[in-house]
């Protein structure tokens, strides 16, 4: 059976409740929303009367409830606002009366600016050399110190809870279930053994989901939004997502993002062994991901393929992949 019993969690957050929970802290709408792309939480674009800095409009973020707790989503914000004072372009919660983190009856929110900007180009050597840079000056700030609440990137929670989930629920049909848990079972070995090669490794503060659309591009260079997903884990989490395409592609990125890394931070190469293996585990948890949600409304909408045999017989095929992929020697830097 699909999903879990979160129910509808946003459904009590109509725009007048959005309205006036902006109005408790200060803020002013003019009536005018936009709903913006966002499964996890709800984000909205508010045209204002009043704002913070007589903004024309703010972005406000409803948190889902019970996924993180009052201090996780506040160290977040500190590690965000740390980002700032060290003049990383990301954008940081509005603090509002010594505030950052909202309440309004059982939701929780938080104000950011808006931040205009466009997806960048990827493929761009000296775009990924920029964004390369300053995520060397993110992870510089991350290793100063430790998140104390939020959680680690862990094979034990990306991975085997993951898969537990989807075998567990009913989730893959049952003429699929089989071929997913004998190749799932198999991923999970090659990430282990992947992680074995390569040893001990640092970690430290992370974006923790920093693909392209997470990335907006300016005149000044590249800003960083949505840090909803910061995790503690290896530096090479932060880099991965930015390669695609074949093994000369994404060893051609990855030199380009390395090269502009390394200004301000040092890459462990061992970290290396772990690029398809977190691919991997992003893959079972992202699977899991909409299981878990899938008693919200938003998601059979926007995800309608999930509960079909193809969206499963394309998720074993990738797995095999994924078990070949890790048996290859690493990217070369």
């Amino acid at each position: 059976m699909l999903g879990t019993s979160d129910g509808a969690p946003y459904a009590s957050l109509t725009p007048d409740r959005i309205l006036d929970a902006l109005d408790g802290v200060g803020i002013q709408g003019d009536g005018r929303l936009l709903a913006l792309n966002s499964y996890e939480n709800r984000v909205y674009l508010v045209y204002c009367d009043r704002a913070p800095d007589a903004a024309a409009s703010v972005v406000v973020k409803f948190y889902r409830p019970q996924r993180w707790t009052d201090e996780q989503i506040l160290e977040e914000h500190a590690f965000v606002h740390e980002l700032v004072e060290h003049e990383v372009p990301a954008v940081a919660a509005f603090d509002l009366d010594g505030r950052t983190l909202h309440h309004d009856g059982d939701l929780r929110f938080a104000v950011f600016p808006r931040d205009g900007g466009r997806t960048p180009e990827i493929d761009d050597p000296a775009t990924l050399a920029w964004i390369g840079r300053y995520l060397g000056r993110i992870h510089a700030v991350g290793a100063r110190r430790a998140f104390v609440h939020r959680p680690a990137l862990d094979i034990a929670t990306f991975g085997d809870a993951s898969r537990a989930f989807l075998l567990d629920h009913g989730i893959v049909p049952a003429d699929l279930r089989e071929p997913y848990a004998v190749v799932s079972a198999l991923a999970l070995d090659s990430i282990r053994r992947c992680y074995e090669r390569a040893g001990p490794i640092a970690t430290l503060r992370l974006h923790g989901d920093c693909h392209a659309a997470n990335i907006l591009w300016t005149p000044d260079g590249p800003h960083f939004v949505d840090f909803d997903d910061a995790r503690t884990g290896p530096a090479i989490q932060d880099l991965w997502m930015l390669l695609s395409g074949d093994r000369a592609s994404m060893t051609r990125q990855l030199g380009d993002v390395v090269e502009g890394y390394e200004a301000f931070a040092d890459l462990d190469r061992r970290e290396l062994h772990l690029i398809e293996a977190l691919r991997t585990l992003r893959l079972l948890h992202y699977a899991a991901w909409i299981a878990r949600r899938w008693h919200d409304p938003a998601f059979p909408a926007a995800f309608p393929w999930f509960a079909t045999q193809r969206y499963w017989q394309d998720r074993i095929l990738e797995l095999r992949e994924q078990v070949a992929a890790m048996d290859e020697e690493p990217l070369p830097v």
